[in-house]
Parts: C-alpha cells; sequence; structure tokens
C-alpha cells in the first residue's frame, strides 16, 4: 500500500485537481476482487400514481404496532407495513405498473405546523413494461400534510441498478386515512 503525504500548506485547490483527475469517467463497482463495468450513468424520469388504503375490504397498508397513547388514532410510533398498488393513471382502475412495499413509520404531528410526518424505506418495483423486474429504493422523511413534497432515492436494481435521484411527491387525493399520491420520480443510475 502506497501512502501520500500532504503537506499540511498545501493549498485545497490543488488537492481537488488531483481528485478530479483519479475520478474516472465511466462507473465501476468491485464484487469479489474484480471491477463490475457498469457503463455510462443514465437518466430516467418516471410518472404514475401510488394508491395507499387503510380502510375498507383490501387494503394495502395495514398496522403492525400501536403506540401506548391514545392521543391520536395513528400516534407517534405507529407501524405499518405496506404493499400498495402503482398505477398509470390517477384512477385505480387504469393500468398497474407495479407497487411499493417496505414499512411506514408515523414519526409524530408537528404542534407548531401540524405536520404529520412518516419515515419511509420503502421499495418501489416495477411489474410490467420495459422496466420490469426493476425497482428503485427510498428512505426519507415524507410530511404527509403536506400536498407537495420531496423523498430522497438511495438506491436500485435491474435497469435502475445503482440509482439516486429524487421523487417528487403531489397528493392527489385524500380520504383519511386513504390517499392518492402522484410521483414525479428522477433517477441517476447505470
Amino acid at each position: 500500500m502506497t501512502w501520500v503525504a500532504v503537506r499540511p500548506d498545501a493549498s485545497l485547490a490543488a488537492v481537488l485537481v488531483i481528485i478530479l483527475f483519479l475520478t474516472p469517467v465511466e462507473g465501476y463497482a468491485v464484487r469479489a476482487g474484480r471491477a463490475l463495468k457498469l457503463g455510462k450513468e443514465k437518466v430516467t424520469y418516471l410518472h404514475f400514481f401510488l394508491h395507499d388504503t387503510i380502510s375498507g375490504e383490501n387494503p394495502t397498508a395495514v398496522q403492525v404496532a400501536n403506540p401506548n397513547s391514545t392521543r391520536f388514532p395513528f400516534g407517534f410510533g405507529s407501524v405499518f407495513v405496506i404493499d400498495d398498488v402503482l398505477t398509470e393513471a390517477v384512477e385505480r382502475s387504469s393500468p398497474v405498473v407495479g407497487n411499493a412495499q417496505g414499512i411506514d413509520v408515523l414519526t409524530g404531528l408537528d404542534k407548531f405546523s401540524l405536520v404529520m410526518t412518516r419515515e419511509l424505506p420503502v421499495d418501489f418495483a416495477f411489474t410490467t413494461g420495459k422496466y420490469k423486474g426493476s425497482s428503485f429504493s427510498v428512505m426519507s422523511r415524507n410530511p404527509i400534510t403536506e400536498t407537495r413534497r420531496e423523498l430522497a432515492v438511495v438506491g436500485g436494481r435491474g435497469k435502475f441498478r445503482l440509482a439516486r435521484g429524487v421523487a417528487q411527491l403531489t397528493t392527489r387525493l385524500l380520504k383519511y386515512p386513504d390517499a392518492i399520491i402522484e410521483y414525479n420520480v428522477t433517477l441517476f443510475h447505470y
């Protein structure tokens, strides 16, 4: 192993220039001691609707843990497992493109702004079309009482390998506790 000593008086600009020249134009990942060639990074834009149904005979989200509180019907610490349907259009009868599976944790109600938040480790998997078998994952704070919000995309598989990006959400229907959310997603992936 070779060590490189940097003098304390070396300029930050010089270090950044060296790092810039060492950055590859194409991506690589190491698996089992060998480089996995990823190719050029791509950008994909996705648009779909998530149907989150807690009420009724066929819920797509089920509460699996309750907090030790009676202040709210779904209070701080309520945990749900979800298998929400993703469709092409806002109507539930429109073609299904996939599903969102994961855990939904209600993390509170901000007493000053009345913003209810959820924490979402969720995988969005596509079951039809050119992205069939591929998915991306989000892990982000989701202030569900705000009409517009953003979630961080933190990974992906299949055609969305090593995805990162942002999902912009708009609530299209909120009939508490059920909701229809529009997703506009920008993915950077290999």
